[in-house]
């Protein structure tokens, strides 16, 4: 069984989410405060993914609406490069398109503060993109 943590990477905060191949099912794990620079937000991340034996990564790659990459997905591809680098893991980046949306819908009926919805739809929104990625293989990440 190989362990797979979603990444919804922001400046203001980073939504987790993990899964595995096994039960190829994504849960929300939390966010974490997107302090200092891309060197901190690569520890932060690692630091969460020790507690979790996590094999390989998956980050949303913020695509604009016609696929090209935008200065977001840039930021977003060097944090991944560097959390590659760092961990000697695999890091897949996966198409995150409306991800913040279906997280907002799915928290809709929750009924939470704006303050308490906002921290919340980080690690849904990293769990719609895992839950995604997981849903995309065929027979299983190890195909990818």
């Amino acid at each position: 069984m190989k362990r797979y943590m979603g990444i919804d990477y922001g400046t203001k905060r980073i939504g987790l989410a993990i899964g595995d191949d096994d039960a190829r099912i994504a849960s929300p794990l939390g966010t974490v405060d997107a302090r200092g620079g891309l060197a901190d937000h690569v520890q932060l991340v690692l630091a969460a993914a020790g507690e979790y034996d996590v094999g390989a990564f998956v980050v949303g790659m913020p695509f604009n609406m016609d696929g090209s990459e935008g200065e977001q997905a840039k930021v977003t591809r060097r944090f991944g490069d560097g959390l590659a680098r760092e961990s000697g893991r695999p890091v897949y980046y996966f198409d995150e398109r409306l991800s913040s949306h279906t997280a907002q819908e799915l928290l809709r009926p929750a009924e939470l503060t704006r303050k308490k919805q906002r921290k919340t739809e980080d690690a849904v929104a990293a769990q719609v993109i895992l839950q995604a990625f997981l849903d995309a293989q065929p027979t299983g990440p190890e195909s990818v």
